[in-house]
């Protein structure tokens, strides 16, 4: 067998592995299993990060933070809960660090969240939309990811993980190390905040 019929073999295999195995790889300094780990879950951290920041290309920067930390402390992951919920955690802490610094030049200079970000569930038409609207549907999502960045670091981060990213309640309070209880809390107040916001831009508009 050639060379790359075993690097497609190696790649299945790795693909194969469960959850437990393929970090037990990553643990015993496989490149390829980490190669792997990060194949399966660089999208999620980009997407998370995005929605997060507001900025596709600190959301990059952020991703490879993510794996660094997940490189260099996966001795510590016990397993208590699933590798994603580990990673979606130190994902979050890491945008949350991130903001502290970059606040301030992010004002001079934004890049729009793309709607494959934003809102990747949203049903493809065979037929592209039309001008109008794709233009209706771009402005939909500005309005979203405005409101969105208004919200506390806290409330965005519950909503995100809740609302985009489709995870359970438990697994968001897993993701933050936060009680259920105080998830739930959180997430009632994110969504009024959402609804308050989302209005005002409505009404802002309407006037202009």
């Amino acid at each position: 067998m050639g060379t790359s019929g075993m690097s497609l073999v190696a790649g299945s295999l790795a693909g194969a592995l469960p959850e437990r195995e393929l970090v037990a790889s990553c643990r015993g300094g496989d490149p390829e299993a980490f190669a792997e780990l990060v194949r399966l879950h660089e999208g999620m951290v980009v997407n998370l990060a995005a929605r997060l920041l507001g900025d596709v290309e600190e959301a990059r920067d952020v991703a490879q933070e993510v794996f660094l930390r997940v490189y260099r402390m996966l001795g510590a992951f016990e397993g208590r809960s699933s590798l994603k919920t580990w990673i979606y955690r130190i994902a979050v802490n890491q945008c949350h660090n991130r903001r502290r610094f970059w606040h301030r030049r992010r004002r001079d200079r934004e890049t729009p969240l793309d709607e494959r970000v934003l809102a990747p569930a949203a049903a493809e038409r065979r037929y592209g939309p039309s001008p109008y609207e794709e233009t209706l549907r771009r402005e939909r999502v500005r309005q979203v990811q405005a409101a969105l960045l208004e919200l506390r670091f806290e409330h965005r981060s519950v909503l995100v993980l809740r609302e985009l990213e489709g995870l359970t309640c438990e697994q968001v309070a897993a993701a933050l190390g936060v009680p259920q209880g105080t998830v739930k809390s959180r997430l009632a107040r994110a969504r009024e905040a959402m609804r308050r916001k989302l209005a005002r831009l409505l009404e802002e508009e309407v006037r202009s």
